[in-house]
């Protein structure tokens, strides 16, 4: 795959110059990061904006045909797949993690409705006043921001990285790729990004965060 090239950031007057003003300035003017300082609503495209607004919609698409599917392994873990479980302090301390990334309900008959893949590792990294996350192994790696929004919830914006792909799409180029969602602390130490209605395969996405050490 031809790897696309970098735009160099212009300066603000070639920007208002343009016309370009929000998340616009964003998806046509910058590379794969959006500035620092923005928050996740002036990031995200109008379409990942109204997706994670039917997260409770989600839930509920994916998790009956899980459970139908896979009754035992979603019943192992509750907390895990209770869409309301949410203990405050959402934004996860920066270091390494095990992500382990569980696909619920399907977009395709030919889909299965649970699936669960290995865990692999993760980086959350600062970033002004967001975190940086991304995916360092396996054959889909999320790469984005973590942006604070509430004590209860932080806010996800990224692309999804495939296969020997060496750097992320800029988000709002490939719908497909483009990914949102949000994160919360379910546990003591341990954090689930979920993500309605993802571009493929399944109709919510949820991955665990557990600290490496």
């Amino acid at each position: 795959m031809k790897e696309l090239k970098r735009m160099k950031w212009p300066p603000a007057a070639a920007l208002l110059a343009l016309g370009l003003t929000g998340c616009n300035v964003y998806r046509e003017a910058t590379t794969s990061e959006p500035p620092s300082g923005w928050g996740w609503r002036k990031v995200a495209t109008d379409s990942d904006a109204d997706r994670v607004r039917q997260w409770r919609k989600a839930w509920d698409d994916a998790l009956a045909p899980a459970k139908a599917e896979a009754p035992a392994a979603i019943a192992a873990d509750p907390k895990l797949f209770d869409p309301d479980v949410a203990l405050g302090h959402a934004m996860p301390p920066a270091g390494e993690y095990r992500c382990r990334t569980i696909k619920l309900g399907s977009q395709q008959p030919i889909t299965r409705y649970y699936t669960a893949y290995p865990a692999g590792r993760c980086v959350i990294a600062p970033r002004g006043d967001a975190l940086r996350l991304v995916k360092a192994d396996g054959e889909q790696r999320p790469d984005g921001i973590i942006y604070p929004n509430t004590d209860a919830r932080a806010m996800f914006v990224g692309v999804m990285v495939y296969g020997d792909e060496t750097a992320p799409l800029r988000y709002g180029v490939d719908r497909k790729r483009d990914m949102i969602g949000y994160i919360e602390r379910i546990d003591e130490a341990r954090w689930r990004l979920v993500l309605p209605y993802p571009g493929f395969e399944s109709k919510l996405d949820v991955i665990e965060l557990t600290p490496a050490n």
